[in-house]
């Protein structure tokens, strides 16, 4: 399958303003990127209608990312639901507007928080995330959309690792304004065979994140992307693949993000390594 590849802004910046994205959007453009992922750390940080026409204008298709920031989360004991619940309704309200096929990100917990669970409390847990994601499920459909679920390391989260728990926790859900978004830097952590993973995801596949196991460029690592590529064929997968990283510049995303070093010449070349590499790749298929 021939898949368009986009890039996240978080390569070079945070948080995503109109003004950045202004800088950005054309540039990421030139490089021949398809489309672009869109982080909304907080509401008001960008408009979704200037953004929608910005891209068009460029002929990028737009992704919707969510940014799961301190006490957002839809488990009580890491944060405010209700509030979390109306920010994921923004985020929906903004990939209508944009276009974008999905909401993408682990939409359940605050990155970088964890602790401990029973079996007991882990089923409490689950059990009130698909209580919670319901409404904004129902609302989800009614958008056009799908909140695509993202799976993290251990380091960034305890509450979903792996497909196999994706599935499990948010199985009920699936199809129904709910699929997942894999990232192959947490799929190279959690799965023992990230492309049996991808393979087991299926049809829950709604958007896919890709960069080297280290962060670094697609194709510089050890990761075996034609064997990834055949996975995402075998399961149906014909969407975006978004470049994900993230620039030491910034703290808070470096921090976020544990970016304690360069992980490319340049933010630029992270992006151009990229895109020229699973290009290529696409190309040899």
């Amino acid at each position: 399958m021939h898949r368009i590849i986009g890039v996240n802004t978080w390569v070079w910046t945070s948080p995503l303003t109109d003004e950045s994205l202004d800088r950005l959007a054309p540039r990421i453009a030139a490089m021949g990127f398809g489309a672009v992922e869109l982080p909304l750390e907080s509401v008001g940080d960008w408009s979704a209608s200037r953004a929608r026409d910005l891209l068009d204008a460029l002929g990028l298709r737009g992704v919707v990312v969510g940014a799961m920031g301190p006490g957002r989360s839809l488990l009580e004991r890491a944060g405010n639901v209700a509030a979390t619940q109306q920010y994921l309704r923004v985020c929906i309200e903004a990939a209508r507007v944009l276009g974008s096929p999905v909401v993408a990100g682990p939409l359940y917990a605050p990155t970088g928080v964890t602790w401990r669970m029973s079996a007991a409390e882990r089923e409490d847990a689950a059990a009130q995330l698909r209580r919670n994601l319901a409404p904004l499920a129902e609302l989800a459909v009614d958008s056009g959309i799908t909140l695509a679920i993202e799976p993290l390391n251990r380091y960034e989260t305890s509450v979903v690792n792996t497909v196999g728990q994706a599935l499990e926790v948010f199985g009920p859900l699936l199809g129904s304004g709910v699929g997942l978004a894999l990232d192959t830097y947490h799929l190279n952590i959690e799965e023992k065979r990230p492309t049996d993973a991808i393979r087991a995801a299926g049809s829950a596949i709604a958007h896919v994140q890709v960069c080297g196991n280290d962060r670094g460029p697609v194709g510089d690592d050890h990761t075996d992307w034609p064997a990834v590529l055949d996975a995402l064929d075998d399961a149906g997968y014909d969407g975006i693949l978004g470049v994900e990283s993230f620039t030491g510049e910034n703290a808070t995303i470096a921090v976020a993000a544990s970016v304690w070093r360069p992980l490319a010449a340049s933010q630029d070349a992270l992006a151009e390594r990229s895109l020229a590499y699973l290009t290529a790749l696409d190309e040899q298929r």
